[in-house]
């Protein structure tokens, strides 16, 4: 189902109609060779199967992705792209000829073996982190999530979904706490789609851009969806009491314009949250030690068991949790991981540093055992 009415954020007869969708005066200039060829400018609502729906100054239409289908599967067409359509009676079916430059793209590694990168929407500004508070917390599920929003270019919040299910306000605000602590510079909300708590706070943050919502099956993303949008553009299902999932209700990438301003876009619930080519996303996520091994003795510095650790230091003083310095680590061998099967010089550079640190471990062995001098 699509919620293809318009909403002008002026009430100025000359507004662009692709202006609800995000057009503005950037993606003009960017389309104008297309304009040209007599192309319509064109937001893409939904990806299926070669074929896509388009949200055009006309209304929505079908087209065929034939045109837009690159070997490389961080550049195929998807929801939030703006395109190149042809205009009507050109062809049938009708096509998309070309896809604007992305300002910002979501993406991750799937779960292949191959290690393929998964681009999830286009063109966002906001990422909606959903989090169920109807089963425990999981912080390093967050903190991936968190990495991939921030390597994408949007600005992340992070939503405590089914927040009448605490109804303690002290312990309510003990978990809000506990998420700030791994989302440094991210917005925290608790939110319950059942009483409205935190919908305004919510739809404040989202009334500007594009506005992707990820979360897990079960996070409540498609009844917050129906929430913003103000209609049930989403089917909703319920989820298992004994561990908060539940069947994919979205099994699409759906865009839809929100009657306060802004763009959403609902996205599947994502069973894995692998990263891809996120370093600068996990840097952001984990500043804290970033700015802690700046101040390290030595500027190659494994925070293990080095002299003048700044980073060990604070592990030693409790301002540090060492679970997060673990998911740290784990995070950046993850991403190094993913990176080195699609990078052949880096690949080469890290297995001359496993013979590296072989090595010298061997030699250190024999010298403990006296066989070296």
């Amino acid at each position: 189902m699509f919620h293809t009415s318009f909403h002008a954020s002026s009430s100025s007869d000359a507004q662009h109609p692709l202006a609800a969708y995000g057009w503005d005066a950037g993606w003009e200039a960017e389309f104008a060779p297309y304009a040209a060829q007599g192309l319509l400018p064109g937001r893409v609502i939904r990806v299926d199967r070669g074929q896509c729906y388009v949200a055009t100054a006309g209304g929505v239409v079908r087209a065929d992705t034939a045109f837009v289908t690159p070997h490389d599967p961080l550049r195929v067409i998807c929801t939030g792209d703006w395109a190149a359509v042809d205009p009507e009676g050109v062809s049938d079916p009708r096509y998309v000829r070309a896809c604007l430059p992305r300002r910002t793209a979501f993406a991750r590694s799937t779960s292949s073996q191959r290690s393929e990168g998964q681009i999830l929407a286009a063109n966002v500004d906001h990422a909606v982190i959903t989090v169920s508070l109807a089963v425990e917390l999981d912080l390093g599920r967050i903190e991936r999530f968190l990495a991939l929003a921030w390597e994408s270019g949007a600005q992340p919040t992070v939503v405590l979904s089914k927040a009448d299910l605490v109804p303690d306000p002290v312990g309510l605000s003990y978990l809000v706490e506990d998420v700030e602590t791994v989302a440094p510079g991210v917005q925290v909300v608790p939110l319950s789609s059942t009483t409205g708590e935190g919908l305004d706070v919510l739809s404040a943050v989202v009334a500007g851009g594009t506005t992707v919502l990820l979360g897990v099956s079960g996070a409540g993303k498609s009844t917050l969806a129906n929430a913003l949008v103000g209609a049930d553009v989403m089917d909703v299902q319920a989820a298992r009491d004994v561990d908060g999932k539940g069947r994919h209700t979205t099994t699409t990438r759906n865009l839809f314009v929100l009657p306060g301003g802004g763009v959403l876009i609902d996205t599947p619930g994502l069973r894995g949250v692998g990263l891809w080519d996120a370093e600068t996303g996990v840097g952001q996520v984990f500043s804290e030690i970033e700015e802690l091994a700046a101040e390290c003795r030595f500027h190659d510095c494994a925070h293990e068991s080095e002299p003048g650790c700044a980073v060990a230091a604070a592990i030693e003083d409790g301002s540090l949790p060492v679970r997060r310095l673990e998911s740290y680590r784990k995070l950046l061998r993850e991403n190094q991981r993913i990176v080195a099967k699609t990078d052949a010089r880096l690949r080469t550079e890290i297995l001359k540093d496993w013979k590296r640190k072989g090595a010298e471990g061997r030699r250190a062995l024999a010298m403990k055992r006296g066989q070296v001098r």
